[in-house]
């Protein structure tokens, strides 16, 4: 029988931040570090497009459509379903559906071959899914079992596991793949994505042992299910037109994410096509070494922002983090060597972990009081998600259009100087919160 553990609790804290040391593996080791290797090495730049669907893309521009299209199925269903999950007051079965299906096609990429594009591409399609699907429901655990003090540096504890975990597990993929050559250390690049699958799966049965189902509502479950998913929808956009802070941080976030999480998803494709590297060999070791320092900064800045935000304010220190990405951007149009994408990487780990947690935390303490903190989660979550869709979209035609991602990415500075101007119109009553 499970143990409930009251609100607050350090025990019940640390599982709920564990799920991140579980799940964190997926962004490292398949969208940031391994799979744009495997995929760079499958379709490298000077190979003819890549035909899908009947039509011919530039490969790192297929994912990039892939990858939005991905973010554009879960915006449409998790309101529905955060609705339905507050309403029958399991949340935890949906957070572990999606954490199965996401661990899952991990484990399917590892069959991802040139002339098994289509399985490949619906098992990195699924990744995705599983991935961003449960974030909705992991994310609006935070109200629930932590107080308001507790929240912002929780957050950024979650975030540091996170960060640490998915190192642990990217070195000993990198253990792999450097103790190979040629054909067998694409195969060992395959492992990793099974490792990955089979991480998540593992260590996220710690949180899900802790972790509360949800809210207890299941005296309304004699109401029609899928209707209450509108009406749930409707009542939070109400609150959150009655709520100026709220509603105003909703709409900076919904434009400054569109560039961080395009930024996060494209930086090894962009390394990998745009930098001038001696050999293979310089290129794997070089764009995995970036990837660690960033996930290592990444705690550091984190932890820093945290305590940022305590003494000027979350709001504040968020304009001065969407500042410094906007500097990084432009700067990024410029890098070519080696030794440029170490620094830049240094220098968006710092930015990255920061306004990751801080955005995340922000959110939580403008949120009115209510138990419905799933269904309030699930507009953050749409708001990324189509910010998402679009920064990939907007960076994939880019590509697509002028073959290269270096215009792509400089564009991407116009999302954080709106996300600037749009945090200054946060009321300065609340912006200390």
């Amino acid at each position: 029988m499970q143990t409930i553990l009251p609100k607050g609790s350090k025990k019940l804290m640390n599982a709920w931040a564990f799920y991140d040391w579980a799940n964190s593996v997926y962004p490292l080791v398949i969208s940031s570090a391994i799979f744009p290797l495997y995929f760079g090495f499958l379709f490298p730049k000077e190979t003819p497009d890549v035909q899908f669907l009947g039509y011919d893309f530039k490969a790192t521009a297929l994912i990039s459509f892939v990858t939005a299209f991905a973010f554009l199925v879960v915006a449409f269903i998790s309101p529905f379903l955060s609705g339905i999950a507050d309403f029958v007051g399991n949340k935890k079965r949906f957070l572990q559906f999606f954490c199965f299906l996401g661990a899952s096609s991990c484990i399917g990429m590892y069959w991802f071959t040139v002339d098994n594009i289509y399985f490949g591409i619906t098992c990195f399609f699924f990744g995705l899914i599983g991935f961003w699907g449960s974030l909705v429901f992991y994310n609006s655990y935070l109200p629930d079992i932590a107080f308001t003090e507790q929240q912002d540096g929780l957050s950024a504890r979650g975030y540091s596991m996170g960060y640490i975990g998915s190192v642990i597990l990217l070195l000993i993929c990198l253990y792999l793949i450097l103790s190979k050559e040629g054909v067998e250390a694409l195969e060992m690049m395959k492992v990793s994505f099974a490792l990955t699958g089979v991480w998540w799966l593992l260590f996220s049965q710690y949180a899900f042992y802790y972790l509360p189902k949800g809210n207890k509502n299941a005296d309304k479950i004699t109401k029609d299910i899928l209707l209450s998913g509108f009406r749930e929808l409707k009542k939070v956009k109400n609150e959150l037109l009655k709520h100026l802070s709220l509603s105003r941080y909703l709409a900076a976030f919904f434009v400054y994410s569109m560039a961080v999480q395009t930024v996060m998803l494209v930086a090894t494709y962009f390394g990998e096509q745009e930098i001038n590297w001696a050999d293979t060999e310089e290129k794997t070791k070089g764009l995995i070494i970036s990837i660690l320092v960033i996930q290592l900064v990444a705690v550091l800045g984190a932890i820093v922002t945290a305590k940022l935000s305590n003494k000027f304010g979350n709001i504040k220190t968020l304009i001065v983090i969407n500042s410094i990405w906007v500097v990084i951007c432009v700067c990024a149009y410029f890098v070519t060597e080696p030794i440029h994408f170490y620094v830049t990487a240094c220098f968006v780990g710092l930015v990255m972990g920061g306004i990751q947690a801080l955005s995340r935390s922000t959110y939580s303490k403008f949120l009115p009081k209510t138990e419905d903190t799933t269904s309030f989660f699930s507009f953050y979550d749409v708001a990324e998600k189509i910010g998402i869709v679009i920064g990939m979209c907007v960076y994939g035609l880019i590509d697509q259009i002028t073959g290269s991602m270096r215009n792509s990415i400089v564009f991407l500075a116009v999302f954080f100087i709106v996300g600037v101007l749009l945090l200054f119109r946060v009321p300065k009553s609340v912006a200390k919160e």
